[in-house]
């Protein structure tokens, strides 16, 4: 198998199709991005009207045809980067192409950093469902803490209802136990306000609950995932990872 991994840069290239169509296939329709969006977003590049927020579609290919696809943003009034989609297919998963993915984001989201404000990457954040094995990987495995609090996705649909989800903390320099409130209420504003463009996030309920939930002065640590199992159904042969 000959991979090469290599980034989504025009809104006329030719994988951009295929690899919207992998992501469709493993995740709700609620929960992935319209592909005109995608285009948007690498239009606004390609004009260079990106300031310190950036967007990146990476794609795993082999022989031509996409196998793996992964997104990211990176976020520069706070300087994380926030991991979107992985998503591999069964000959992708077959060579490890998702931790492969998972590293060329890091790498493009550390350049972003040092390009727009000249500091390394603090961390890297994301959506997972709780039920999902790979957040407990991240958590054992990559230092990362399953944030305590009920986080919601905003609609990417305006028909569609929020997404409850777990937010979780990657951080680089070291690992973290807990997070101060203050800094978390700046990172979900930027994430709903920068990331997903909702024009006035205090004024959604969602997203009022979920700062009452977050008293300013105090911390919030880790979730207990033992307490949730596999989701019933046809989702659990869902193979794409939310962040």
């Amino acid at each position: 198998m000959s991979l090469h991994i290599r980034e989504i840069r025009s809104p006329e290239d030719r994988a951009i199709g295929p690899a919207h169509r992998l992501l469709h296939r493993m995740f709700p329709r609620a929960e992935l991005l319209p592909l005109r969006d995608w285009r948007y977003a690498l239009r606004e590049r390609a004009a260079g009207l990106w300031t310190d927020l950036g967007w990146h579609l990476i794609a795993a290919e082999v022989d031509g045809r996409v196998h793996g696809v992964a997104t990211a943003n990176y976020i520069g009034n706070v300087n994380v980067g926030m991991v979107g989609y992985i998503g591999v297919d069964a000959r992708g998963r077959a060579g490890g192409v998702g931790g492969d993915l998972r590293e060329r984001l890091r790498e493009v989201l550390q350049r972003d950093a040092m390009r727009m404000r000249g500091v390394p990457l603090r961390a890297i954040v994301g959506e997972v469902h709780a039920y999902n094995p790979w957040l407990r990987h991240l958590v054992r495995y990559s230092g990362a803490l399953a944030l305590d609090f009920p986080y919601r996705q905003p609609s990417i649909r305006s028909a569609e209802k929020t997404v409850p989800l777990v937010l979780y903390y990657q951080g680089l320099d070291r690992r973290r136990r807990s997070l101060r409130t203050e800094e978390i209420r700046r990172l979900i504003y930027a994430i709903w306000r920068r990331v997903y463009r909702v024009a006035r996030p205090v004024s959604r309920r969602p997203f009022q609950q979920m700062l009452r939930s977050l008293p300013p002065g105090t911390r919030i640590g880790a979730l207990d995932l033992s307490e949730f199992g596999s989701p019933a159904g046809p989702s659990r042969r869902r193979v794409g990872r939310r962040g």
